[in-house]
């Protein structure tokens, strides 16, 4: 199996149905490729696990810094899957930028060389993983993942993509903060944190579900906030603040 390298080719002509608000939509390559500078990603599934656990969150999380730092139009996720399929996932994963293309009868991806048959899966016809830069239409730059078993994915993530299109771009911080309702110092740490631009995701600490026994397995502490960023436990609102006095 091998795949084409298509860099300096124009996109395939095809038109794409979908559903919108309910309504079945026409939605043609013209509309999606001329005269924009598009990123295009595409995988072999919705819902299966790499796609859903990494290709499309990463891609989601920087769809801003990605759009700012290179001048892009749009990001557009294509998929061998019918448009139920693909608006589910859309709403199971909570995107809310990523435009999700359902190439339900895989015309695209044939067209374009990446159709591949996945039937030992139970799939059947599906889309090699691969990225790409195109501009009014042609394409400059195409990441295909390597030739082998099971489901590679090294080359085709959002990082490599930014990396192409904008080299030593800073990455926007990944910031987490555990907090109880009508905290006031949670709600003093969050307020720093929105200041300075970072969103975060909150997990709520209650005395049932999520509780405060695994705020101490997590960050040894039994109080909140605990604040933790790119990975590193910050502490509450007082550390938070000495943390970005600090220069960070």
């Amino acid at each position: 199996m091998s795949f084409p390298n298509v860099e300096g080719q124009t996109v395939p002509s095809v038109t794409w149905v979908h559903r919108v608000n309910n309504q079945w939509t026409k939605l043609t390559t013209d509309e999606v490729f001329k005269g924009k500078r598009v990123v295009v990603f595409s995988l072999p599934g919705a819902f299966t696990p790499t796609c859903s656990s990494s290709h499309l969150p990463r891609y989601e999380e920087l769809y801003e810094t990605i759009k700012s730092a290179a001048n892009i139009d749009e990001i557009y996720c294509i998929s061998v899957n019918d448009t139920f399929v693909m608006n589910e996932w859309a709403k199971d994963q909570g995107i809310e930028h990523i435009k999700l293309i359902p190439d339900g009868n895989g015309e695209f991806t044939e067209k374009l060389g990446f159709l591949v048959d996945k039937k030992d899966l139970g799939f059947g016809k599906r889309s090699w993983r691969y990225s790409m830069f195109v501009e009014d239409g042609v394409v400059k730059k195409l990441f295909c993942e390597p030739v082998k078993e099971g489901d590679p994915f090294e080359v085709s993530d959002a990082d490599t993509m930014l990396d192409y299109l904008a080299p030593n771009t800073v990455r926007p911080k990944v910031c987490t903060i555990f907090a109880r309702v009508g905290c006031p110092y949670c709600a003093k740490a969050k307020a720093l944190l929105q200041s300075k631009g970072i969103k975060y995701e909150e997990i709520t600490v209650a005395r049932h579900g999520l509780t405060s026994r695994t705020l101490r397995a997590v960050a040894n502490a039994s109080t909140v906030p605990q604040v933790f960023i790119d990975g590193k436990l910050i502490g509450g609102s007082e550390a938070l603040e000495k943390y970005f006095a600090e220069g960070n």
